[in-house]
């Protein structure tokens, strides 16, 4: 998928990749030295307003919700996807593009059993004006009530269950809005270099500019459970709750997605994927040098992968010159590992995956 990003106005492809279970999602910037990876998870939130941005400093990834939609709603646990700037494309501001080519490439169900977040007793959210209810079900469900002093919103509610099903008839064909009076002070942020009418519903005070038309008289409600849907893909795991939104915004869902991240019975997680690996060790791109978990064994054995690529810059080691660089190369993987071996957190392997182009997908098992 190529398109201008929304908020950076950067020309961006991206690009879905098949990925091994249990790696979970996770960004590659192609475009930066080394191809710093990303992963798609609440410890690299780095920005809220009006869009939901993970990474830091020159591997932010902006407006990431969209695509976190789609993928989510297919229940796909392990994907990479490369982007060649900064912001996946908004395209029609919708969930829509990005689903249907999921659809295509026909995600497969791979070894493993998917992480699922179970909420157990009900539990409530408040960030700013933005308020949740959760309560315990079988299935991940939205409850969404919205509203805006303009003719055409209103207040607006809806219920959806979120089944790659309806998500494809209820929730992703609906477009992200926006009003003119804001477009210039939202420019004086930096934000909306690349909106236009194309890529979002605009409305002046009374209607729709450049008459356009809108796709349900409730689109408006439809893309903010559809907004709620992508940030919770940042919990790393589906969800079995029923969540009721009132005047949702991404700083309230990401609030809402750590709570359920502390409160909910999480089942199913991988050995350790590149994201949990970030939850427990302090260290960053370049110094990260522990990519997958594959094995545990108690507090008795822990096996750790460290992928080298051809096009990644090498570590020379603490005293370049003064011996093999290789040997402080694989010393700080060992040591990293070692550290995620004494932390409390086992797991197993995940569970779908988009298979590889113009193959069946699946793999092999994991060990765990």
């Amino acid at each position: 998928m190529s398109g201008l990003g929304l908020h950076t106005g950067a020309e961006t492809e991206a690009t879905f990749l098949p990925a091994p279970p249990g790696q979970g999602i996770v960004f590659r910037r192609t475009d930066l030295t080394g191809t710093p990876v990303v992963p798609a998870r609440l410890t690299e939130v780095e920005a809220v307003e009006r869009r939901t941005a993970i990474g830091k400093g020159r591997t932010t990834i902006h407006t990431v919700e969209h695509l976190l939609a789609a993928v989510a709603a297919h229940e796909i646990d392990d994907l990479t996807v490369e982007l060649t700037g900064p912001e996946p494309p908004i395209l029609d501001g919708s969930v829509q593009p990005y689903f249907e080519a999921l659809t295509q490439a026909e995600p497969v169900e791979v070894d493993g059993e998917p992480v699922v977040l179970s909420v157990q007793a009900p539990f409530t959210v408040t960030e700013g004006d933005s308020s949740y209810v959760v309560a315990p079900a079988k299935e991940f469900r939205l409850t969404v009530t919205i509203e805006w002093s303009h003719p055409l919103i209103g207040r607006q509610s809806g219920s959806y269950s979120v089944t790659p099903q309806s998500f494809a008839h209820e929730l992703a064909p609906a477009r992200t809005f926006g009003f003119a009076s804001e477009v210039a002070g939202l420019k004086a942020k930096g934000l909306i270099k690349g909106a236009s009418a194309t890529s979002a519903i605009v409305l002046d005070d009374r209607a729709l500019v450049n008459g356009g038309k809108l796709r349900w008289p409730d689109e408006f409600v439809r893309h903010k459970a559809a907004d709620i849907v992508g940030d919770l893909a940042l919990t790393g795991a589906r969800i079995r709750a029923h969540v009721v939104a009132t005047r949702p915004s991404h700083g309230g869902n990401v609030a809402l997605a750590r709570a359920l991240s502390r409160a909910a019975k999480r089942t199913g997680a991988p050995t350790m994927d590149i994201g949990r690996i970030m939850d427990v060790l302090p260290h960053r791109y370049p110094f990260l040098l522990v990519d997958r978990i594959i094995e545990v064994e108690g507090q008795q054995r822990i096996v750790g992968i460290k992928n080298v690529t051809i096009n990644e810059p090498f570590f020379q080691g603490h005293f370049p010159g003064d011996g093999p660089g290789w040997r402080d190369a694989a010393d700080e993987p060992l040591r990293g590992t070692g550290r995620l071996g004494q932390s409390r957190v086992l797991h197993v392997p995940r569970q779908r995956e988009v298979p590889p182009a113009g193959g069946a997908g699946g793999s092999d098992p994991l060990r765990a």
